[in-house]
């Protein structure tokens, strides 16, 4: 039985977003910038996608990017690079390296960069965090589900924080793996800016969003022909467009991802009791729906990620960007995790098109492989 569990990785392309997609490849080429009609037809569809996200998110502003990549870069770089001061930059400690890396170039520029503490659950400590708060602080930048663990960050209370103690402080939220699965509105949770990427999503890759709050203009990195308001200029993935705007469309509101999750974990944990969870509990509030990381010590988690293959169900072993690096998690160290559990941590990650009888099957599996391969591991 075929069982993709990596949907945190990547999505595939639904054949209803391809079917709705296969008219731009001969209807919708035009340049949206050009003045003739079929031009203009293809940049009001790019404005009604606009628009339908932007009313989605609670948001002012929209901009479309390549990615999440991009988008974090934007919001982080984009914004500390037009300020005269050389405050300070708080990051999680779990961040997605897009933005790990993006702030750790703002220390390079003189900006006083620190990194914001978790619990051993992977959510952020909040007593914590608000001794770090004060005048100085320009950006925070917080993730709203975290890509390895489920965990979902408490958002709405780390911006009550920063309007507590520092109030002109941009909130950054990096929703890659929140977008569509999570609710969130800018303009409730007092969010600057939030990113957003569409082959998370079952839309294309090479397209993403920046959202943007009440306060934030953005600026822009690179320079051209003004499109995207200047932000991100460059003629527009108009494909990658229509397959995020049909995927955000598609996207079931009610579906089995938790009920199937919860699944899986009770199958897993009943069949093999040494099991660890990675992260909160299955069952918490604070666990994301979709996500389950769990070690299976002492087989290491390439070995156990290889031998599931074999059957055809395919799992993760941390961030896509980061999985071929032979260091452990910097996400699961971060939380306090030992080396031996974190270096046995594989990611489930469920889409809402995964089933009950897949969640049987590769519980099954894992016990099958698990009892073979812990006789052959070294301790």
């Amino acid at each position: 039985m075929y069982c993709y569990l990596d949907n945190s990785a990547t999505t595939p392309v639904l054949d209803s977003i391809k079917a709705v997609v296969e008219q731009y490849f001969n209807d919708g080429f035009y340049n949206p910038s050009s003045l003739y009609t079929p031009s203009v037809k293809v940049s009001g569809y790019i404005e009604e996608c606009r628009k339908y996200i932007t009313d989605l998110l609670g948001a002012k502003r929209l901009i479309f990017t390549s990615g999440g990549t991009e988008s974090n870069n934007i919001a982080i770089l984009g914004y500390l690079m037009r300020q005269r001061k050389k405050g300070t930059v708080l990051y999680s400690a779990v961040e997605h390296p897009a933005v790990i890396n993006a702030c750790l170039e703002a220390r390079r520029q003189g900006f006083n960069v620190q990194e914001i503490k978790v619990n051993r659950s992977g959510i952020v400590d909040l007593d914590l965090l608000q001794k770090q708060l004060n005048s100085d602080v320009q950006l925070i930048c917080v993730m709203h589900v975290n890509n390895e663990t489920g965990a979902i960050q408490p958002i709405n209370e780390i911006s009550k924080l920063r309007d507590r103690y520092c109030s002109d402080a941009f909130f950054h939220v990096d929703g890659v793996q929140s977008f569509m699965r999570q609710p969130i509105n800018l303009r409730i949770y007092g969010i600057d800016s939030y990113s957003l990427s569409g082959h998370k999503i079952h839309a294309f890759k090479g397209i993403g969003a920046l959202a943007l709050g009440e306060r934030n203009k953005a600026y822009p990195l690179v320079f051209g022909g003004g499109q995207e308001y200047d932000i991100r200029p460059g003629t527009e993935n108009t494909l990658g467009i229509a397959s995020l705007y049909e995927a955000a469309k598609q996207f079931p509101e009610k579906n089995n991802m938790r009920e199937n999750k919860i699944r899986l974990y009770n199958n897993i944990k009943k069949l093999i009791p040494s099991v660890k969870v990675n992260g909160p509990e299955p069952q918490s509030p604070e666990a994301a729906d979709n996500i389950l990381n769990l070690s299976f010590a002492p087989v290491r988690a390439e070995t156990m990620l290889h031998a599931l293959e074999s059957d055809e169900i395919y799992v993760g072993n941390g961030s896509a960007c980061s999985s071929r690096k032979s260091d452990i998690s910097h996400v699961l160290k971060a939380m306090g995790i030992e080396k031996e559990q974190a270096t046995c941590a594989i990611r489930f990650s469920l889409s809402p098109f995964n089933t009950a009888e897949q969640m049987d099957f590769a519980s099954e599996c894992c016990l099958k492989h698990y009892n073979i391969l812990k006789k052959f591991t070294r301790r």
